[in-house]
């Protein structure tokens, strides 16, 4: 696992004080560089990023950086934006050759995000792929290690000690995990060819964030949000009467390429609905400070891996709402709450509480 040119080895993330160490898409303290795009992260201001791994390629770039040259690195979890910025730590040359590529990888495993028409497209969508599949059948699936009854910051070095030292083959020659990679592939080609056809409609609301997709059946998060960048809300309405709505990711981190208003906390917005609502269900809505919180009928609350695992995969109920009226609804409290409110880049979670204290 040692890196030929620069001597970087991966260490699990309890080791991180024993040695100089690079902390990717985590914070702590002890670290000899921090390369993260977590809120409040100490990521060097030259090095910030959208994605963590992009942070990770840019300090590739500006080897005088101040710590690069701890040989040690490590992350306090697994997801595949943290992967791809540890790999390509470890794996400098040939990351920076496949920069673009990684970049994309990284986009899309953190924020479900791509271009379908970028000619690196199905690249970067079979890398994260065989990167889903291999994490879910070798080890957990993601947020799952405390149903295992282990400590993420432990059993996710596993993972790394696996990945780490295959993936430069996938990415040069992904047909070789063809068998792995190809069923959410086609699941999620299939999906993307479907809301590009005359059945999905999409409106969006630049001014506060949101974008709003009217499509049959529940898809999967990397069809359903790979058109939505430079868009922070999503608001699904499906047949049935069936609906969710969800803040992205993209606030809760420290996003550099773009401004972006605060999330506002969706208790106040259950409750409107819950006053309209009619059916067997309520309307119920995940704290602020999840990485993705939901809007949406509920029977019972959603675990962590449910939440995160793609709409298609859970039950959505129906609502005695129609469409039109639940995403009048959504608009005019979006609106109402960013009146007066400036979009700017990298907001505090204090500043973030503040703004929505109304509600």
């Amino acid at each position: 696992m040692l890196n030929d040119q620069q001597g970087r080895y991966f260490v699990p993330f309890g080791e991180v004080r024993r040695q100089p160490t690079i902390l990717v898409d985590s914070t702590g303290l002890g670290a000899a560089l921090t390369l993260a795009h977590w809120r409040g992260a100490p990521t060097p201001p030259d090095l910030r990023d959208d994605t963590s791994a992009g942070s990770c390629l840019r300090a590739l770039r500006a080897p005088a950086t101040p710590g690069l040259a701890a040989r040690a690195v490590t992350a306090n979890h697994f997801d595949i934006d943290g992967f791809i910025g540890v790999w390509a730590l470890l794996n400098p040359a040939l990351a920076l050759a496949h920069e673009e590529l990684l970049r994309l990888v990284a986009t899309l495993g953190d924020f479900r995000e791509l271009n379908w028409q970028h000619p690196l497209a199905d690249h970067a969508l079979q890398l994260v792929c065989w990167l889903n599949a291999e994490e879910k059948s070798r080890f957990y699936e993601p947020f799952g290690a405390p149903a295992h009854r282990r400590r993420e910051d432990e059993a996710s070095a596993e993972k790394f000690i696996w990945f780490l030292p295959r993936f430069a083959d996938m990415l040069r020659h992904p047909e070789a995990g063809r068998a792995a990679w190809e069923p959410e592939y086609r699941r999620v080609r299939q999906a993307v060819a479907a809301l590009d056809g005359q059945l999905t409609q999409r409106t969006c609301y630049p001014e506060i964030g949101l974008a709003v997709v009217r499509t049959p059946a529940p898809v999967p998060y990397y069809a359903l949000f790979g058109p939505t960048a430079g868009f922070d809300w999503v608001l699904s309405l499906y047949d049935g009467q069936r609906y969710e709505l969800e803040a992205k990711y993209t606030t809760w981190i420290d996003l550099a390429s773009r401004p972006t208003l605060p999330r506002l906390p969706l208790a106040a917005l259950a409750n409107r609905l819950n006053e309209l609502e009619t059916s067997a269900y309520r309307w119920a809505a995940d704290p602020l400070t999840d990485t993705g919180p939901l809007l949406r009928l509920v029977a019972r609350r959603l675990t962590k891996v449910e939440r995160y695992a793609d709409p298609d995969g859970r039950p959505i109920y129906a609502s005695s709402l129609a469409a039109g009226a639940v995403e009048a609804e959504v608009v005019a409290f979006l609106r109402e709450g960013y009146a007066g409110v400036e979009a700017k880049n990298y907001w505090t979670w204090a500043e973030v509480r503040g703004v929505g204290n109304g509600y």
